[in-house]
């Protein structure tokens, strides 16, 4: 009487290699431990380790998904600072040219002024009075306020109305 015959499992058919070679193992794993019954006991006490490594399996898949996580978030926060820095770069490169270009019309102005001042000198008093402030705020500081305007306009028209009261001598 072989083994199988005297365990009452069903006869496997013979052309079915995997499933007789595993019952073979079976077989001997049973006969090893001394029956069914130390086969229980051990298949019992195997029982919570499984779990306990399904539990470490489970936790390290949750370290992994959440390092991913935070690598995503690392990623999207230096995107974010790149682009923040590269607009910060434009701005200052705005501004400084801004700054560049008042000072260069600034001068321009004074230069110009005190050239006119000996020939014509109300264009000189346009030149370097309130419109030389306006124009310095406007590309310094980007700001045009109403009374930058008002004070230039005043100072246009106080200018053009002594050049119409002071007329020069005819040339002979």
């Amino acid at each position: 009487m072989s083994v199988e015959e005297s365990s009452g499992a069903p006869p496997v058919p013979p052309d079915d290699l995997v499933v007789s070679v595993g019952l073979e193992i079976a077989m001997k794993w049973g006969a090893a431990l001394g029956g069914p019954e130390q086969l229980k006991v051990a298949l019992a006490a195997l029982e919570p380790q499984l779990k306990r490594d399904h539990q470490v399996r489970l936790r390290h898949l949750d370290m992994q998904r959440d390092a991913a996580a935070r690598k995503d978030e690392n990623a999207r926060a230096a995107a974010e600072r790149e682009l923040r820095l590269a607009r910060e770069k434009r701005q200052h490169a705005l501004r400084m040219t801004g700054l560049y270009m008042g000072a260069v019309i600034s001068i321009a102005m004074l230069g110009a002024g005190i050239y006119v001042a000996r020939d014509v000198w109300w264009l000189a008093i346009m030149l370097c009075g309130p419109s030389l402030i306006a124009m310095g705020k406007l590309y310094v500081l980007r700001r045009s306020d109403r009374e930058d305007m008002r004070a230039v306009a005043r100072s246009a028209r106080s200018a053009m109305n002594a050049a119409g009261q002071a007329q020069p001598p005819p040339v002979p």
